[in-house]
């Protein structure tokens, strides 16, 4: 559940150099409002897409955070500075893009446990504090065409006219923003690329935030993936069932605690082959995985759910990640004259799909 305390909009103008910075927070007592911001929060909040970073010593950011976290600056205030520091910086880039920005501190409960969930888990997610963010969001605007309804002398005249100030829907994703954690000050936030004088440069870690950029849980798991699948096949083992093993170690590890430590995950996958546990490991080392990283329960579940196959014959067959525990469902055997013959097993009932 995700409450917001407060959220404000400021607007900019890049093509005729004017800012529109608000006084006023945006009425949350408004249905609209409220779930127009709360969605895109809940977005930012679940992608396992986000980078991670801990802030420098010195972070001008932490420090005017701080005075608004022991009210001696109003959020109105906070958000100024912040939004008068992204116009400076972003009007200087080199590609000029229309967008608005959010600022919103809110608090979000601990994730609900699964329904087959134990009393332990249970007990943790009751006992678990609210967790206070302080987000800082990019809104692109976009460019639509509407009807303009006008009324001349002789009757009704339907127009199409442009309009060059719409904010992203809240199904839509956006990938600039920061969420702070107003307790640990841990970062987690999304950012791509952009070019001032010819220079790329991060905005968001930084130049705004001044922190640390580590990777995201998605790249992390991506790249213990392509290990896994290499090492099985240096070592002659099955490597779609090594790599959907592997799936299944990730979400099991994120339900526990919502941490995944790489390392353990190789041992976990190659339990009875030594051998190529010790070639994880030292590939891992050499990628620049780190040792630990945080992935939320909803985002390990979205990535490790199934596990996609293409065979060299056109074939794509789709499983739950879970099958490659055994052969009840699923089962990969090589033949001797080389090929492989994938069995589905235990189906009663089969439907076309389109």
């Amino acid at each position: 559940m995700l409450s917001i305390r407060h959220a404000i909009l400021h607007a900019f103008d890049f093509d005729t150099g004017a800012t529109f910075y608000s006084d006023h927070e945006l009425d949350l007592d408004e249905k609209l409002v409220k779930s127009y911001v709360r969605r895109h929060l809940n977005r930012c909040v679940s992608s396992e897409r986000n980078m991670h970073g801990e802030f420098a010593e010195g972070s001008g950011f932490v420090e005017e955070l701080g005075l608004y976290l022991s009210h001696r600056v109003s959020f109105e205030e906070l958000s100024k500075q912040i939004a008068t520091f992204i116009w400076e910086t972003m009007r200087t880039c080199d590609d000029l893009e229309p967008l608005d920005l959010l600022v919103a501190d809110f608090e979000q409960s601990a994730e609900a446990p699964k329904g087959d969930a134990d009393e332990e888990e249970l007990e943790r997610s009751f006992a678990a504090e609210p967790v206070r963010r302080f987000a800082i969001v990019l809104l692109p605007r976009s460019q639509t065409f509407m009807h303009s309804i006008e009324h001349p002398s002789g009757g009704a005249f339907n127009e199409i006219v442009r309009h060059d100030a719409t904010l992203p829907n809240p199904s839509s994703k956006v990938n600039t923003y920061a969420l702070v954690d107003c307790k640990t000050m841990a970062v987690d936030f999304s950012d791509k690329v952009r070019t001032i004088a010819g220079a790329e440069v991060w905005v968001m870690p930084n130049m705004l935030l001044q922190c640390s950029k580590e990777p995201s849980s998605h790249e992390v798991i991506q790249s213990m993936e392509r290990i896994v699948e290499q090492v099985a096949e240096e070592t002659g083992a099955n490597p779609v069932r090594a790599v959907s093993r592997a799936k299944t170690c990730v979400a099991h590890s994120a339900e526990l605690d919502e941490t995944l430590v790489p390392e353990q995950i190789g041992q976990q996958v190659f339990a009875d082959e030594p051998e190529s546990a010790k070639r994880y490991e030292e590939q891992a080392r050499e990628a620049g995985l780190p040792e630990q990283v945080h992935v939320r329960r909803a985002a390990a579940r979205r990535l490790t759910k199934s596990h996609r196959i293409r065979t060299d014959t056109g074939i794509d067959i789709t499983f739950p990640s879970e099958y490659s525990s055994g052969n009840d469902y699923i089962s990969f055997d090589l033949e001797e004259d080389g090929t492989m013959t994938i069995s589905i097993r235990n189906v009663t009932h089969i439907e076309n799909r389109s």
